[in-house]
């Protein structure tokens, strides 16, 4: 098997940020007034799926108790995305941490000669300063977030620009328009979004098995599961090779 560039989403799937995104949804709703409603690791799942998730799971839960006053749900979010940013980026690595041979397979997978990269749905700032506090920076080739084009996955704007980004710097080639002229690339997430996102790019989906979902990820057809770090080379071989 040649080099290839192999793309990860970060939440969920490189690290177990659930907790640090659940108490900053909380602390978003507590700010305007109201109780926190969420907890880890019952909703862990949501809070995989982003902040406005955990803030429209908030205000349906806060509705059912009765909420007289609540505004409207597109107010309630909009006005609660940017504090919970705030509260988020605060305290951005309280409590995650990355799981179990995550660095050892992304090592790995560089001692082998592929590329590494970094596909969020996480404004990018934030995704790059938990990066840099986890320690694995020098791991990853390319970081592109939910906010650094105008696109976020599934669309496969941000997904091919990764590619870009990652060959540039660690083959030192230029992709220009067409990435499709690039040996193979896979993607490694945790959703949904991620296994659309590599079905519009026309590229294989590794998903994890060790998430919220556990192995109702199975449901979405993915090329493989990931059950543990330890399998994600050959996983990738396989799936590369197919």
């Amino acid at each position: 098997m040649g080099a290839h560039i192999i793309v990860f989403d970060l939440d969920g799937t490189l690290a177990d940020t659930s907790a640090d995104l659940l108490a900053a949804a909380n602390q978003a709703v507590a700010e305007a007034g109201w109780p926190a409603i969420l907890s880890h690791p019952k909703d862990a799942l949501c809070a995989f799926r982003g902040g406005r998730a955990m803030l429209k799971l908030s205000h349906a839960r806060l509705a059912a108790q009765g909420g007289s006053d609540l505004p409207q749900e597109e107010a309630f979010i909009e006005a609660g995305y940017p504090r919970l940013l705030a509260a988020y980026g605060a305290a951005i690595d309280t409590p995650t941490s990355l799981y179990a041979g995550a660095v050892q397979a992304v090592q790995a997978l560089r001692a082998a000669g592929h590329a590494t990269a970094i596909c969020p749905n996480k404004p990018e700032a934030l995704a790059v300063d938990l990066v840099a506090k986890l320690g694995v920076s020098d791991l990853f080739d390319a970081l592109v977030g939910a906010d650094t084009l105008p696109t976020r996955k599934p669309d496969v704007a941000p997904y091919h620009e990764t590619l870009r980004r990652a060959a540039k710097r660690r083959f030192g080639v230029d992709l220009g328009a067409d990435v499709r002229d690039f040996p193979q690339s896979c993607l490694i997430g945790d959703t949904v979004t991620d296994r659309e996102t590599a079905r519009a790019a026309g590229v294989p989906s590794i998903l994890v098995g060790f998430g919220p979902e556990g192995g109702d990820i199975a449901r979405l057809s993915p090329e493989a599961i990931l059950d543990h770090y330890s399998d994600l080379p050959a996983l990738i071989e396989r799936v590369l090779s197919a």
